[in-house]
């Protein structure tokens, strides 16, 4: 079995039960990690060849009333927008003709019968070929959608007509109210289209950041220009001042200015030197440098964060599956009430067939499933893609539901509160051979990618002068430290945990030792400062009833230091990593927690919590660890992540409720005759704009009071 994803690009889809048509095919044929999202027209699946082959999926799609594109595929020349001009060219002239007759104007040559059927008969076909093949393919799927609802109320209009025609009963026609309502759910459907364009920006924002060409060092020196999808890990690079980065990856040589705030949100440009990691697609302000290359394509900081977007704003939260199940069963239950409408008016209230008829059409075409359907996609897909737009990534609908709702948020104390920007301050040695602690420092550091290591690092590339080489095998152990091992077997780790210390004095500012054979050689001090707004933020979750907590692995006294500094009046200090955990259970038992860390270090405690949260900029680690990713590890971010996951449920539960409270009020007043059928379909047109601008209206809200 292959664990290769096969990505598909469908045409036709319009709305979830498009999407969800497509989902139970895919899903019968026993395919597994299957995705379809119908704002972005994208299908993904793992393939497995033994169950189906791709021909067959391609060919079953197809069946279901989609069409599978590749990079070849033209679009169709026959439109939405082409329908629609073409059959309102028809339906003008039915609709003036009755308003004019209402008004005691007649057109005689258009009061004929005959040729009011040739008006309506093409605006009849097009409703024919669009409302009724996705209608009767929709019911093969097993997913009834709205077409079902219209090509049934404009059908019996027609058909109820043509009976009048042929019988020579002029009370019996309404052509007009079947081209209406045709077209005037084609209007519906291209600005529901045009408006679910206006909620996916932020993938095609994204998308459009990606470099087109590269400048590759050859091995000889000879610098070419390539293709960027040619662009290989280990390729070296030239960049030059005004380029976008083509790829992740390490300056080598030069230094440079780099804007990152089209990925991070951050506004101010960030110096980098040799041995830097930059990020693809950022873009340089001033220098010039070589980098090698480290990842492209779906493997780079843009590249998931598109498929982070995607995902996520194809994620359905709890709150959507009342909605869903409602949605399952509502074309059926429209069509008997439909028919109850018809029979009971008739029969009971003695209303003449063809008034049961109009309001048995009426109840039909105002009845308007889409919205539910589109209730929650559209603002996750707004709120998911105001988040990408300030370097906030999101995994998923229902971690936007779940973070709105969280009641306590637990810090990790150093790169989440401080800075990160660490100075060693102390080194109390406890070996005479100083040159070999230096080393080992670096040696072992040099593997991690946390703040301390990077600090230590660089402090120690001046004082590891003169120490002999050393070959160290490194692992990293996530909580604790790093370990290395060298050719003799003598192993050496250095992190926070606590060797034995023969009762020697340690200086009372130390918490990270380094040691050899868990004998102590060197206790390091380091200091770090508390991040600017740090404590406006602390004041906002408090504000909004989240209770905040610091949870460190440093020394209680330096942790409630901290604490206090910020607000934060609960604290647990000197805590290993399984105690962390232990905390974070605890919390997570009584309510929703979220965990804010690195993303590194503290990757169990962030897979612990509710939702974890990881700080690190532009860490790849950080992206795989937690459910929302700070992506320039700003805290402020903290805030307008909470904020807008606030604003985005509160959007999905209006938009679930103009849904339900439409159809709850629209369906009984056209059972009692109180709607045109033509009105009817207005307002059902309009049903599903007025969802999806709410949606779209989350994009500018304002989210701060």
């Amino acid at each position: 079995m292959s664990n290769e994803i096969i990505k598909l690009k469908v045409d036709g889809m319009d709305c979830s039960n498009c999407a969800t048509s497509i989902s139970r095919f895919l899903e019968r044929k026993g395919l597994e990690e299957v995705y379809v999202n119908f704002q972005t027209k994208e299908v993904r699946f793992k393939k497995d060849d033994e169950k189906i082959s791709l021909d067959k999926i391609t060919a079953g799609i197809h069946k279901l009333g989609y069409v599978v594109m590749d990079d070849g595929t033209k679009k169709s020349w026959w439109s939405l927008k082409r329908k629609l001009w073409f059959s309102a060219l028809f339906t003008v002239p039915l609709l003036l003709q009755h308003l004019l007759m209402m008004a005691g104007i007649h057109l005689h040559w258009m009061e004929n019968p005959w040729v009011q059927f040739a008006f309506c008969l093409p605006v009849f076909a097009i409703g024919v070929a669009h409302f009724g093949v996705s209608g009767w393919k929709s019911l093969r799927g097993g997913v009834p959608n709205m077409d079902v609802l219209i090509i049934i109320g404009s059908s019996a209009a027609f058909i109820y007509s043509l009976v009048g025609t042929l019988t020579g009963q002029a009370d019996y026609i309404f052509y007009e109210t079947a081209a209406t309502i045709i077209t005037l759910v084609l209007v519906g459907n291209w600005l529901e289209k045009r408006a679910v364009e206006q909620t996916t920006t932020s993938i095609g924002e994204l998308t459009k950041l990606q470099v087109e060409t590269a400048r590759q060092v050859m091995p000889s020196g000879t610098v070419v220009t390539i293709d960027a999808r040619d662009i290989k890990k280990g390729n070296i690079l030239q960049v030059n001042e005004g380029d976008k980065i083509p790829a992740d990856g390490v300056i080598i040589s030069g230094n440079a200015t780099i804007d990152e705030s089209m990925l991070t949100g951050e506004s101010l440009p960030i110096d980098k030197n040799m041995g830097d990691g930059v990020v693809g697609a950022s873009l340089l302000v001033s220098g010039n440098f070589q980098m090698e290359v480290k990842a492209t394509g779906e493997g780079s900081v843009l590249g998931q964060m598109i498929e982070l977007v995607k995902m996520a704003q194809a994620d359905k939260p709890d709150i959507q599956r009342l909605a869903d199940k409602i949605s399952a069963i509502f074309v059926p239950a429209v069509i008997l009430i439909s028919l109850g409408t018809i029979l009971i008016g008739h029969f009971v209230f003695g209303l003449s067939f063809q008034q049961a008829l109009m309001n048995g059409i009426a109840v039909l075409v105002i009845s308007c499933p889409c919205a539910m359907g589109l209730a929650t996609p559209t603002a996750v897909m707004v709120g998911v893609g105001r988040m990408a737009k300030n370097g906030i990534l999101v995994k998923g609908g229902q971690t936007l539901e779940i973070f709105a709702k969280i009641k306590n948020i637990v810090f990790d104390k150093t790169g989440t509160l401080t800075t990160g920007a660490f100075k060693l301050k102390d080194i109390q040695y406890f070996t005479a051979d100083q040159n070999k602690v230096h080393a080992m420092i670096y040696l072992l550091e040099k593997h991690s990618s946390h703040p301390i290591a990077r600090s230590l690092v660089k402090e120690m590339e001046n004082r590891k002068n003169g120490s002999p080489p050393l070959e160290l095998k490194v692992s990293e152990h996530r909580g604790s430290g790093l370990e290395g091992v060298d050719p003799q077997g003598n192993v050496f780790r250095i992190g926070s945990g606590r060797p034995s210390f023969d009762g020697r004095p340690i200086n009372s500012g130390a918490h990270i030792y380094l040691t050899e054979n868990d004998q102590l050689l060197a206790a390091l001090e380091i200091t770090d400062d508390i991040k600017e707004k740090a404590s406006e933020v602390v004041a906002y979750l408090k504000a909004n009833d989240i209770r905040p907590y610091v949870l460190s692995g440093d020394k209680v006294e330096k942790t409630a230091s901290i604490a206090k500094s910020v607000g934060i009046p609960d604290y647990f200090g000197e805590q290993l990593p399984n105690e962390k955990l232990e905390v974070i259970g605890r919390l997570s038992q009584k309510a929703y927690t979220a965990m804010v860390g690195d993303g590194i270090n503290d990757a169990p405690a962030l897979a612990k919590a509710t939702i974890g949260i990881s700080m690190s900029n532009a860490s790849q680690a950080a992206i795989q660890t937690a459910q929302i990713v700070l992506l320039n590890g700003n805290l402020e971010h903290l805030k307008q992540a909470h904020a807008i996951s606030k604003h985005t449920l509160l959007t999905i539960k209006q938009n679930l409720f103009w849904a339900f409270a439409y159809n709850v009020v629209a369906i009984p007043v056209a059972a009692m005759g109180f709607l045109n059928p033509m009105w009817g379909a207005l307002f059902m047109a309009f049903s599903d704009v007025v969802v999806i601008g709410n949606s779209i209206r989350l994009k500018r809200k304002r989210i701060f009071k």
